[in-house]
Formats: structure tokens, sequence, C-alpha cells
């Protein structure tokens, strides 16, 4: 039974529970073992289904080399109390599970995972204003009239638009691409780029729309500095200065200039603690809980790199300005962390990046429900965003130019139509340019000397030359 890959779409989590389920089943090697002089046949112990379970985890694309074996342990007790395994006398629902020599088997039947039942999120249609249209409130019978002293001219023309010589005037209400108009351009626009890379047919199972604020995607645009990381309006909503010195010390180590504290033995540990303490405390992940459909979504897509960049830089453009600052820098911290030779281990026995990823998977990507795979697919999206965090964390250029040029041509329109005879002398069209530049006649091209003379004649003897 091969182990296939989840693409993007809706319940991706549960769709690789139910996965990861069945192989686990189909596949654990199963024997006879002892314990206390009795035997028990189709069984396994905890060690052997952690090998085994983390080989499996390891070599699937769905969840990389990246994975350790405490989490597997993890997914292990996460087994054992939902019923998908059970111990030699049948106990189950606790997390009690450790990797021992414990003896556990499989019931008959090991319950999937039901698809969540989500309320479907209706599309916003986008309608734009009709330049025809009159604003809301207004109509050509409210319009205030003041009374009018009639004399014979005034009458003369009354009269010619009654009897229809004269067109009757009606009152044209102009109407401008509003700041409101342009916000929404945006939202559409990227929500329909993100689409377009995942493959779906909507995004309402993904993605609450609804939810994604087009005033953050506009400022994490346009408000960055010159390093690409976002600028805040509202400083209070800053890190505090004690947590931005503690990651510029790490991540400029050893060369920490603005260090005023003695260093000793440890100093560099208990600065890494301060900066994981003040993230585990976050109220909410980094991503935020309502987007994290929509980043597992995307994870289905590491196979094709390129393609999932562009949509994890559409994805964090949906992010508060506040988190995505934030996550830059904390990345940026990490990334430098994992590169640095001179830094001294921070835990001792486990590596700088397997570190990394196990201290702030958490408090990037986290599910508000619960969620049985989201340790393994946090660790698997905070592993790619380290590897590739420049380019995610970058605005995508091809989205920004194509809304720009969307709007540009909008207004456009919006000035053609309220101000035609302006908008035809700055912009003639075809047939107006025909008649402004008539078409000259072409001049003949001139003659040169050499092309009056005759070509070169090879000489031909003739009877007089005969002797």
């Amino acid at each position: 039974m091969e182990h296939r890959i989840v693409g993007p779409g809706p319940y991706r989590a549960t769709k690789l529970w139910n996965e990861t389920v069945e192989l686990f089943r189909a596949r654990m090697p199963l024997r006879k073992h002892r314990c206390r002089f009795k035997s028990y046949e189709h069984c396994f112990t905890a060690v052997e289904a952690v090998d085994w379970l983390h080989e499996l985890l390891r070599c699937s694309q769905n969840f990389g080399p990246e994975v350790t074996r405490k989490q597997t342990v993890q997914l292990l007790k996460k087994f054992l109390k939902n019923h998908v395994i059970e111990d030699i006398k049948g106990k189950w629902g606790q997390e009690d599970f450790e990797d021992n020599s414990h003896l556990y088997r499989f019931p008959p039947s090991s319950p999937l995972k039901p698809y969540p039942k989500k309320p479907s999120y209706q599309k916003d249609v986008i309608k734009f204003p009709e330049w025809n249209d009159p604003p809301p409130g207004t109509s050509q019978e409210n319009i205030p009239v003041r009374p009018v002293v009639m004399n014979s001219e005034m009458w003369y023309k009354r009269h010619s638009i009654a009897i229809g010589e004269v067109p009757a005037c009606r009152l044209v209400h102009r109407r401008q691409l509003t700041e409101a108009n342009v916000e929404e351009i945006w939202k559409s626009m990227t929500l329909s780029y993100l689409q377009k890379i995942l493959g779906l047919h909507s995004l309402e199972e993904v993605l609450d729309s609804k939810l994604v604020n087009s005033k953050f995607i506009i400022h994490n645009v346009y408000s960055v500095s010159k390093q690409g990381v976002v600028i805040l309006d509202d400083k209070s909503k800053e890190l505090p200065h004690w947590v931005l010195s503690a990651m510029k010390c790490l991540a400029n180590w050893p060369n920490c200039a603005d260090l005023k504290q003695p260093m000793y033995l440890g100093f560099e540990k208990d600065v890494f603690k301060t900066i994981a303490d003040y993230y585990s405390h976050l109220r909410e992940p980094l991503l935020t809980f309502h987007l994290f459909d929509a980043f597992v979504s995307v994870l289905g897509l590491l196979q094709k790199e390129k393609m999932a960049v562009e949509a994890f830089q559409i994805c964090c453009l949906f992010l508060p300005p506040e988190n995505r600052r934030k996550l830059q820098l904390l990345m940026r911290m990490m990334a430098r962390l994992c590169l640095n030779k001179e830094m001294p281990p921070l835990c001792d026995g486990v590596g700088t990046r397997t570190l990394m990823v196990q201290t702030f998977s958490h408090c990037i990507l986290c599910s508000k429900d619960d969620v049985d795979l989201d340790e393994l697919l946090a660790a698997r999206l905070v592993t790619f965003l380290m590897d590739n965090y420049q380019e995610i964390l970058k605005v995508p250029v091809a989205l920004q130019t194509s809304i720009e040029e969307r709007v540009a041509h909008l207004r456009r329109v919006q000035f053609q139509k309220s101000y035609p005879e302006v908008y035809q002398q700055r912009f003639p069209t075809p047939e107006s340019e025909t008649l402004l530049f008539p078409e000259k006649p072409k001049p003949r091209p001139q003659l040169l000397m050499w092309a009056l003379k005759k070509p070169f004649q090879p000489f031909q003897r003739t009877r007089s030359f005969r002797m």
C-alpha cells in the first residue's frame, strides 16, 4: 500500500489522519510476544511501533524527514486515546503511551475521523458602481426646484421640450472610485489569485473570506522598510524592547553591539528561554486561527516549491501587520541561529535546527479546535519557512502589478465617463487620430547616380574584328 500525497484542499488534516491510520493498521508488523509467562498473538511493543511509525512519517512527503521520535510518540498517544490501538488487555482512552516494551494490538476496527461539517461561506460578489446609477437616497423626482417666474422665452423652451423639438435634460451623477472600492479590488483579486494557485473551484471550505481584511493586505504591501519588514502605525503593538534586544543578541551572536550586561556561562541559553517564553504565551498563533486551514492546504504543494512559495506569500498578506512583523523578525532570528557555527548548543542533545522547530512550531501554527496532527503539520510548515523565509515574506510582485494596473484602468474609465471631451483630447481614439493627423503621402526614394548606369557587360566580338 503506497503512501499517497494529500494535495491542497479542504479537510486536509482529517485526510492525513485517516491516511496515516490506514497505513499503520495495514503495514505495521505483528508477531507473537511473551509477557509475564503468557504468550500473546498478533501484537507489537511500544518501541516497535515508535520505530516503524517514525520511519513511515520521515519517508512520507506529507510530513518530511524533520519528524522527531518525540513527535512520533505524541502521535501514538493520540492513537491510543482515539482507540486506533489498545493495550494487550483492551485498555484505551488515555494518553499514557510510552516508548517502552509494553504490548499493544489493534482493535477489530479503528474508527476513522469523519469530515467536519463547516458552514459554507457565501461568496461576496463585488459590485462596482454603475456610472448612471444615482447615489442612494436621491432620485429624479426628489430634486429640489426653485419656483421660476415665467416669461415668453422660458415658456417657448418648455413648450419645445414638451412637443419633442428639444431633448429633455437629465441629471447625471458622477461617481468616483472610492477608497472602499480599491480595498475590495485588492481583496477580491488576492483571493482569486490564491484560488488559482491552489487549483480549487472555491475557497469556501478553506478560508472564510469575510474574515480577510483588505486593509491588512494593503498595509503589508506598502508599509514596509528597506529590509522588507512591516512598519506598524500603532507602536503599542510592537515587540517589547527587551524581547527585541534578546532576538538581536542571538541573531548577531557573538557580535552583540547593544549588549550592556556581562555574559556568563549559559548566558545564551537564558536569552533563548526569554524569547521562547514570550512567544509561547501569545493569545493566538502568529498565523492566526482562522487561517489554519488555508496554510495546511498550501502544505500540499510542497512538492512544487515555486507554487508553494507563491501561495504562502499570499496567505501571509492576510495576516494582521503586527503578526506579520513578529513572524518576520522571528524567522530571521531562527534562520541565522541555524547557520551560525559559533553559537554554542542551546539545548543538550538537540540540534539547533530541531530545537527551533520544536520550540516555535506551536506559536506559529496551531488550530483552535482539537486537530490531532497539528504538531506534525506545524513542524512541516516551520521547516519550510526557515528554508524559504526571505522569498515567502516578500510582497508578490506579479500580484501587486496586476492589481495596480486594474485600479489604474478603472480610474481611467471613470475619467473617461466623467469628462468625455477632455479624455478625447488627451487620449484620442484611432478614428480621431486619423482626422487630426491625416496620413501623409510617402516620399519616393531618391535615385542614385550609380542606379542610372547600365550594368557591366562582357566584350562581344563582331565581324569587323575578324582577320
